[in-house]
């Protein structure tokens, strides 16, 4: 079954161009041109991905962003003109995986398409690998976490940053060498992007967020994972 990509722009041109190019690149693509169709859309259709232009008609990106996030786990990739670096990390910051800055070549686009939808790909383990902490579980091959015995819902981006963590207790990672671990060499996001999908899965799995148990900082140094195996 073709994967299937969900196009929010209000620009017709821009979205005609996307999809062309994923289109291309073998997936099927339905587009939106308000933040209200394509939050419905989103909601109710089984896509893989979703590339979200920050600024629509009706509502926001970053409010069908914010609502998507609390219904679904799906990645997202967030377009935006803006070119800041505090406004690209604000768009990280209410969920999304990635993001693109316009004008943006549409080549790159399928990449980071093919970079995020990787994030979510089945580890290949040779089995199914558990690994349990006190409060914390994690299965590595069904890509699920369970918070005290709850499931807890994980962006494939925020399953591999714990993922990648958990696997190596107690070990320090600085930014850059997480980054690699957790999304590949190929990973071209700024320090500051990892930074914010981690505020990001600690909102999900950490009791006190001010005093992390599970992802911790080494100030100055990077992050490391405090939770003890069992």
């Amino acid at each position: 079954m073709t994967e299937r990509i969900l196009v929010v722009e209000d620009d017709r041109p821009t979205a005609e161009t996307i999809r062309l190019y994923l289109e291309n690149d073998g997936f099927g693509v339905d587009c939106a041109e308000d933040g209200v169709r394509g939050l419905e859309l989103a909601v109710g259709g089984d896509y893989c991905l979703v590339v979200l232009d920050l600024m629509l008609p009706r509502l926001a990106g970053a409010e069908v962003c914010r609502a998507l996030r609390k219904q679904s786990g799906v990645p997202i990739i967030m377009l935006t003109a803006r070119s800041t670096e505090e406004d690209r990390i604000q768009g990280l910051e209410l969920g999304a995986d990635d993001y693109v800055c316009k004008p943006f070549s549409p080549r790159e686009l399928v990449v980071r398409v093919r970079a995020v939808l990787r994030r979510g790909e089945h580890p290949e383990l040779g089995g199914r690998e558990r690994l349990f902490f006190d409060g914390l579980t994690l299965d590595l091959a069904r890509r699920r976490v369970e918070v005290d015995g709850n499931e807890v819902g994980l962006t494939p981006t925020e399953f591999n940053l714990l993922a990648a963590l958990a696997r190596s207790p107690g070990r320090l990672f600085d930014r850059d060498a997480l980054a690699e671990r957790a999304f590949g060499p190929d990973f071209t996001g700024l320090g500051r992007t990892v930074d914010a999908h981690v505020m990001n899965l600690r909102k999900k799995i950490e009791p006190d967020r001010s005093d992390p148990k599970f992802v911790q900082t080494v100030f100055g140094q990077g992050y490391r994972f405090g939770g003890e195996p069992r």
